[in-house]
């Protein structure tokens, strides 16, 4: 069991640490550097999408502590509390402390715009660059001298201003200025949302780390372990997908953005479909890379029917719909018939 110092005593401590406080306390503390977040391969990258050799998931969790704080979002996650305690303090943030069973010394206090705090018994303390757990266990550290094994416990009431960057395939790429503690979806809401050229694929740059979400599995699957925190200084890039090229006998040729996995029948579906006149002997020019193409032939009539496997797209696929010479001999000659019927009809 703990054992504290009398009331009195504390009273005392106050009382003294009151004049030392007006006086300017002790001299700076500077705790170190917050570590950066270490990639792991925890299943923030499904298992169902590649997203390339080397590419992982950051260790994170999925939410912040506290449930009922404004501003912080809940979830049954079991590691909910510690962002907020890997959370880098900053100017302006708006500290709750407290020492356990130690009413005196609970407070709430404001970092500077030059990073300070000053508390009564603890001092002045350079708070610019510590987690919060660092400076837990720096006030308590500090509290050690006056009180028996001190447990010291630190809520940011209120966040800074935080500038965070999100790029690449969204409707306003821009950096913007945010409050509290944000989310991927929020960030990716305040841009605006991914447009039509947007892949699978979003990567958040953090110093020299590089964490890898799959979009399909966040968006569409509903991954909330994917939903990961964004901190200052963060960049976000949204990938673009690729492009595919449909043309030939179908009812709207043209180029069409690839968002995730595009397979042949989607593709022939985007350019709303085969005319009439149209060959089930398709082919797919891919992209090599040098001057030549690689040619694939595919039954169409056979992926339709469930025959053959239909074919998933690459980037730069040029899909050709050949048109059959008789079919199109044929609505040639209806053509011309309802031409001479309606010149008929005319006379």
């Amino acid at each position: 069991m703990k054992v504290f110092k009398t009331q009195i005593h504390i009273l005392l401590l106050l009382s003294i640490s009151l004049i030392m406080f007006s006086c300017g306390g002790s001299g700076p503390q500077k705790g170190k550097p917050a570590a950066g977040l270490i990639v792991t391969s925890d299943k923030f990258v499904s298992d169902k999408n590649t997203a390339g050799p080397g590419q992982a998931g950051a260790r994170i969790p999925g939410t912040v502590g506290r449930e009922g704080q404004a501003g912080v979002p809940h979830t049954d996650n079991p590691d909910a509390g510690l962002i907020e305690s890997d959370y880098v303090i900053g100017p302006e943030d708006l500290l709750d402390i407290d020492v356990f069973q130690v009413d005196e010394l609970k407070r709430t206090v404001r970092v500077s715009s030059s990073g300070y705090i000053n508390l009564p018994i603890a001092g002045k303390i350079n708070v610019t660059g510590l987690t919060v757990s660092q400076l837990e266990e720096e006030l308590a550290r500090r509290l050690e001298r006056y009180l028996q094994e001190p447990t010291v416990s630190i809520f940011i009431r209120e966040y800074r201003s935080q500038r965070i960057t999100v790029l690449g395939a969204v409707k306003n790429p821009q950096v913007y200025n945010v409050t509290r503690q944000k989310f991927l979806l929020d960030m990716l809401s305040l841009s605006g949302g991914t447009t039509e050229t947007a892949g699978d694929i979003c990567y958040i740059q953090r110093g020299s780390e590089t964490i890898v979400i799959n979009l399909n599995d966040l968006l569409l699957e509903g991954d909330v372990k994917l939903n990961v925190p964004v901190f200052s200084g963060d960049i976000i890039h949204v990938s673009r997908g690729g492009t595919v090229f449909v043309n030939g006998a179908v009812n709207s040729p043209g180029s069409f953005g690839m968002q995730g996995t595009v397979t042949l029948t989607q593709a022939i579906a985007m350019a709303k479909g085969l005319q009439y006149e149209a060959e089930k002997s398709l082919r797919i020019y891919r992209d090599t890379g040098k001057e030549t193409r690689d040619i694939i032939e595919v039954d169409y009539a056979a992926v339709l029917e469930e025959k053959s496997s239909d074919i998933t797209l690459k980037d730069k696929d040029v899909v050709i719909v050949p048109k059959n010479g008789a079919r199109t001999f044929f609505k040639g000659f209806v053509e011309t018939l309802k031409g001479f019927i309606s010149f008929g009809k005319s006379l």
